[in-house]
């Protein structure tokens, strides 16, 4: 499998090198030359696979070559979901007749970014050791990502981490899963903003090619491929689990950076009958109103109970548009470079309505996720985080009638305490693993909306070895 830039300025490349590199060099993101397929009898094969191997076996196609075979990837699948505490690692709850939660909150870190996470920091780990190199991962983080990455990467030889988050915008229990881990290659920065300035300074510093050289920069937020890759396989389990490929299924993503409800889109490309993409969001609503009357214009951030959506610029959207625009790497270029300038993003009215044709849009406020969250509650006893909540509410209001629908359960209710006592009146328990987490020292770094500082915090930080 060979990569191209959805901007067309930096060469084709394998797997190994697309993982190492993140973002491509003409600041595009990396999708595959062309989609694996699978047949029908292939689907039906993978039909009651342990989770490991049914990840091993669709990731397979996008990973393998180069210093990955199949058996590399058969072990760390198995090495990185063995720590699930749920034996079926992502399982369907059905909420009412048609509708199913997908819990994808059983890893390390109880969000679902761990699906994918555990799997990239071994293959990190993996392809460094073969090509003898080190490099140092920058992320941005509006809650799950951050802690997820931490956990995957903390500790590894050849791997130093950097993980900016808004101050004060995420919850403390996402916070604290970031900032109480002490390994010493692990750097945790508060920027004194919003998600989207965290994610502008990361953009930034890859788009810097001399300080991205020497600082060896890597992605492990949804820019790198090799996170959408691994988000595939939990939307085909769900599916095969619900009859698919004989039956058409629908999904309903809370979605911030799109990476999520990107890869279901994969999935279908790969050969499975997704009818319908419901893109959940909160009072950042961009997302809905471009699928709504092509809007989309970046507006002011508004900090919500649901702070993993607190997103104005979906970065994943980039792939979406140029698969829409045929692969038309300059058409790409053009509309993300005029977006960046004017905060606009001029999508021709003929691909809007293809992409509405299969992506519906659907946001709630606050106060309704908090009504959301008590109305599951007392319909079937589900504790749904407010993130959950908007996904359900979002299946509830647009998904085909009659048609099985799979919300995602991005996240445990216990990450978002105060929210869930606000709509319930008690406070969700956090797992065992976690019963000292409010005890623990916390280590951090702030810094302003300052690109300059910051790349002086993380030079310093990579090369504090150097020395």
């Amino acid at each position: 499998m060979r990569y191209v830039s959805t901007r067309g300025e930096a060469a084709p490349r394998g797997f190994d090198s697309v993982l190492l590199a993140g973002l491509a060099e003409d600041g595009g993101l990396f999708v595959p030359e062309s989609w694996p397929v699978f047949s029908l009898a292939e689907w039906r094969a993978l039909r009651g696979l342990p989770y490991a191997e049914l990840a091993a076996r669709i990731m397979a196609p996008f990973m393998c070559g180069e210093s990955i075979d199949f058996a590399h990837l058969q072990r760390f699948c198995r090495d990185a979901y063995r720590s699930f505490v749920h034996p079926a690692v992502v399982p369907l709850v059905q909420l009412d007749r048609s509708l199913f939660a997908l819990e994808l909150f059983h890893g390390p870190t109880l969000a679902f970014k761990d699906l994918a996470l555990q799997i990239a920091g071994r293959l990190f780990d993996h392809v460094l050791n073969v090509r003898g190199s080190r490099v140092t991962v920058v992320g941005a983080t509006s809650g799950d990502t951050g802690s997820a990455a931490i956990s995957a990467c903390r500790d590894r030889a050849r791997v130093d981490i950097v993980i900016l988050h808004p101050a004060g915008r995420t919850s403390e229990v996402q916070r604290r899963q970031m900032t109480t881990v002490l390994s010493s290659n692990v750097l945790n920065v508060a920027i004194e903003g919003n998600f989207d300035d965290c994610q502008d300074l990361v953009k930034a510093m890859f788009s810097d090619a001399p300080f991205r050289e020497s600082m060896r920069l890597t992605a492990i937020n949804s820019i790198n491929w090799a996170r959408i890759a691994g988000q595939i396989p939990y939307f085909a389990a769900a599916a095969l689990a619900l009859g698919a490929p004989d039956r058409e299924v629908a999904v309903a993503v809370p979605t911030g950076n799109f990476g999520n409800v990107l890869a279901a889109w994969v999935a279908k490309q790969m050969g499975l009958p997704i009818s319908q993409f419901i893109v959940a969001s909160n009072s950042n609503d961009i997302l809905r109103r471009f699928l709504a009357s092509n809007d989309m214009s970046v507006a002011q951030v508004v900090e919500t109970a649901s702070p993993s959506m607190d997103i104005q610029v979906s970065s994943n959207f980039e792939r979406l548009l140029f698969e829409f625009l045929g692969r038309d790497a300059s058409a790409t270029a053009e509309i993300m470079k005029r977006f960046r300038a004017s905060g606009r993003m001029a999508v021709p009215d003929s691909v809007w309505t293809a992409i509405r044709r299969e992506f519906k849009g659907f946001s709630l406020d606050d106060p309704s996720t908090l009504t959301e969250i008590a109305s599951i509650y007392a319909a079937c006893g589900y504790q749904a985080d407010p993130h959950t909540a908007i996904g359900i509410a979002a299946a509830r209001a647009t998904a085909p009638v009659g048609m099985p629908v799979i919300a995602v359960a991005t996240a445990h209710p216990a990450k978002f305490p105060e929210t869930m006592y606000k709509a319930l009146g008690v406070y969700p328990g956090l797992p065992s693993t976690f019963s000292d987490l409010y005890s623990l020292p916390e280590r951090l770094s702030s810094a302003p909306v300052d690109l300059a500082e910051v790349k002086q915090l993380v030079r310093q930080f990579s090369n504090r070895n150097d020395r």
